[in-house]
């Protein structure tokens, strides 16, 4: 086989074609502090959409809570999974949409929908099996928290939840204002952030078996 010498339509192996290379420009600080704040306030968005702050106020939670404490809530826990039977939950209680002063309650979820729920003497019992709730607090020499009423033998319908505070004898829960719409549910509490030594996630503390 016969090699020829390269013709002027031909490129020697041995020689490089240079490519001119890009120019790239640096930001102007303007332009990257500008840039870093919209970021900021992106992300702030985004937090603020996703969760919320609350402020405890009463005893209603206690021990579990305090009056005092700060909290962040998820509003994307039930955006994307279904409320759970001892989740903290922030909600909109019933009754009181017309009235001046309408806040937020949080109560601990004791039934979900499809639940035989009756308050008897001081125990819950969700269809016929007591429910175990090391959480509730006494005062010493308190009697036992008592239920009067429609709703303290109530079948939850669909989208309903019982709600009830930790402190029993000093809770305005589902026994007075009855259950809880999934519609009205904010959130679910998921870090206490203040005062600082209160620090610390809020685990769904759940029940035992």
């Amino acid at each position: 086989m016969n090699l020829s010498a390269p013709t002027e339509f031909q490129q020697p192996l041995d020689q490089t074609i240079a490519l001119p290379r890009p120019t790239l420009h640096k930001a102007s600080v303007w332009r990257e502090r500008i840039e870093l704040v919209l970021l900021i306030v992106l992300v702030f968005t985004v937090v603020n959409l996703a969760s919320m702050r609350f402020y405890i106020e009463g005893p209603s939670m206690q021990s579990t809570f305090y009056a005092g404490q700060f909290l962040i809530v998820s509003r994307a826990h039930y955006l994307l999974t279904e409320p759970q039977r001892g989740d903290i939950v922030v909600f909109d209680a019933p009754g009181d949409d017309n009235r001046t002063n309408n806040p937020l309650l949080i109560k601990r979820l004791i039934g979900l929908p499809g639940d035989h729920i009756v308050v008897e003497n001081g125990q819950v019992y969700v269809n016929d099996v007591p429910l175990n709730e090391p959480y509730v607090h006494y005062d010493p020499g308190e009697n036992l928290f008592r239920c009067g009423g429609e709703y303290c033998d109530i079948v939850l319908e669909e989208n309903q939840y019982y709600m009830m505070g930790d402190n029993r004898n000093d809770s305005n829960d589902s026994r007075a204002f009855g259950p809880v719409d999934r519609s009205r549910l904010v959130g679910e509490a998921i870090i206490r952030y203040w005062p600082p030594a209160d620090w610390g996630i809020v685990t769904r503390i759940g029940y035992p078996d």
